[in-house]
């Protein structure tokens, strides 16, 4: 045989061995087909971290208006009732304005019933009084006329007399005629003008008093909602801003709760609106917690809840879900719960 024989029929037997070998080790090629391959079970759930919080969100209470606080009348815990006064700034000059507002009011309101009711019965009886009056002075004066006239014409008085007769005759008329008009002026309806004017007068107090009323309402911090004091921020003597930079109270419904759940970017597909759920956290055991989503995000975030694991990814994209919780649930707002959506279930 030659070399080359030789080398060939070597290879051929270290190959039959090598097979040999192998179905020694894994059996007949017939053998192994025949194994059948595990099936993975069927997931029932998906599972996310999630964070318990009030039904309503939670709401940042702040005032109105920059100034020194006065009191703040609650504490964490307490309930509070929609438009309830729970802090109140150091607010003496709004409250000083607001009476000098007032007061102007006043005066305008009275001047205004003035034009309208005209003058008083007092006043009117006196100008008929004056009117009454005028005209028996006319008459005295008429009488001393025709007198005067009566001997100037036998020549028994002199001119002066005579002329001085005339000019008190002038002059009772001229009285008369003044004391009428005076009693036509207390007698007539207001002018449309005057009228007018006081009524400006009136509008212009009122509404430097409703100026003053808001501003004075500006120091009054109230509720925007009821719900429960989660957390009190500032306290009396603390100065405070209206930008919203210094909020005084964190407030929240309890009495409906919800879970803003962080659903891994590979599970976003399965979840739904009606979806059933249930959380557990590790201070309440394996006790469940029923709920149903609500509401599905649309933007897609960063991870913000840890489960502190040594093996979590903290890189994941996630997608926020609001599960919301039976009625009756009570957990503390804040908690970080395990949460489970169960597929198949809408």
């Amino acid at each position: 045989m030659t070399r080359r024989t030789l080398i060939g029929l070597a290879a051929v037997a270290a190959l039959g061995a090598l097979t040999w070998t192998l179905r020694e080790r894994i059996g007949p090629a017939s053998e192994v087909g025949s194994q059948a391959m595990p099936v993975p079970a069927p997931r029932t759930r998906i599972a996310a971290l999630g964070r318990v919080e009030p039904g309503s969100n939670e709401r940042y209470v702040a005032a109105a208006m920059t100034g020194r606080l006065a009191s703040v009348s609650v504490d964490e815990g307490d309930p509070v009732s929609e438009g309830e006064v729970l802090a109140v700034l150091e607010n003496a000059d709004h409250e000083a304005r607001v009476r000098s507002a007032e007061a102007s009011l006043a005066v305008a309101r009275a001047s205004l019933d003035r034009v309208r009711n005209g003058a008083r019965p007092a006043e009117r009886q006196e100008a008929a009084a004056q009117v009454r009056e005028a005209q028996a002075v006319l008459a005295l004066a008429e009488r001393e006329l025709e007198r005067q006239q009566g001997l100037a014409k036998r020549e028994l008085s002199s001119a002066q007399d005579l002329d001085r007769a005339r000019s008190e005759h002038a002059v009772a008329v001229a009285r008369l005629a003044r004391a009428q008009q005076h009693r036509e002026v207390i007698d007539s309806p207001p002018r449309a003008d005057d009228l007018a004017r006081a009524q400006a007068e009136v509008a212009l107090a009122e509404a430097r008093v409703a100026e003053a009323r808001a501003i004075l309402e500006k120091s009054r911090v109230r509720a925007p909602v009821s719900g429960i004091v989660l957390r009190k921020l500032r306290h009396g003597g603390e100065q405070v801003t209206e930008m919203g930079d210094t909020p005084i109270l964190v407030l929240g419904d309890t009495s409906h709760l919800r879970v803003r759940a962080e659903v891994d970017e590979a599970d976003i597909a399965l979840v739904r609106v009606g979806q059933e759920a249930y959380v557990q956290a590790d201070a309440y055991g394996d006790r469940r917690f029923p709920g149903r989503v609500s509401r599905v995000g649309s933007l897609m975030g960063r991870k913000t809840l840890r489960n502190e694991q040594p093996s979590e990814r903290v890189d994941t994209r996630v997608l926020e879900a609001l599960i919301d919780l039976e009625p009756g649930t009570d957990l503390p707002v804040g908690l970080r719960v395990d949460t489970y959506l169960q597929l198949g279930t809408y």
